[in-house]
């Protein structure tokens, strides 16, 4: 999916800032005075400030979309998806959370959203295909073939989704337990169990990467 020539209420997400931009590092930025100011200016037509907001939290979201996929250009459409529904939406931010977790939640629903279409595109492909793949039998994910040479991401993409999820915010982005189940809506408790048991998968299959595959 091609983002580049979309408009949102006369934007051009993709164009508030070059490209490189997109990855510089940034402070993961918490809902404080400066952060409130910025959202309150980007609901008000300010691309500036919107620019600023993306550019606290592409790298972030990058990450997530990418541990979610395994591809980089899935990660990079979901990115923009990501931020064109968060423009979209940002009159239904409420300043008393974390605009990076109410960001998170945006992020993780387009990422379902492509699992879903992906899932329907893989039984497809398997029906009208010669011979269907039967590697990863625990998930419908499947990695684009510029990405298979990462055996982490590769054990990732056989987590179940909601673990997958869990230990990509925690994990990889470095959000606490707390913060992790701020962004999915559910307990501490039920965070700490789905790290627990991808901790547990992964430890496995990657260790047996080293043997028999």
């Amino acid at each position: 999916m091609n983002l580049a020539g979309l408009n949102t209420q006369g934007l051009k997400i993709t164009q508030l800032l070059p490209a490189a931009d997109l990855f510089a590092n940034s402070p993961r930025m918490d809902p404080t005075e400066e952060g409130r100011a910025l959202v309150s200016r980007s609901r008000n037509g300010d691309h500036e400030a919107y620019a600023a907001l993306i550019r606290t939290h592409h790298r972030m979201i990058h990450s997530l979309t990418y541990r979610m996929t395994g591809s980089t250009a899935d990660a990079d459409d979901l990115s923009q998806e990501t931020f064109v529904r968060a423009y979209e939406r940002l009159a239904t931010y409420k300043d008393t959370a974390k605009f990076s977790s109410w960001l998170y939640r945006i992020a993780l629903n387009a990422c379902l959203d492509w699992k879903r279409s992906e899932t329907r595109r893989n039984r497809l492909k398997v029906y009208w295909s010669e011979a269907a793949d039967t590697e990863a039998p625990e998930s419908n994910a499947k990695p684009s073939k510029d990405e298979v040479s990462d055996p982490v991401q590769l054990a990732l993409l056989r987590l179940p989704t909601k673990q997958r999820i869990a230990i990509a915010l925690t994990l990889f982005d470095g959000l606490t337990h707390a913060d992790a189940a701020d962004a999915l809506g559910c307990s501490e408790a039920t965070v700490s169990w789905r790290v627990v048991a991808a901790r547990r998968k992964l430890k496995r299959w990657l260790g047996n990467s080293k043997g028999t595959r």
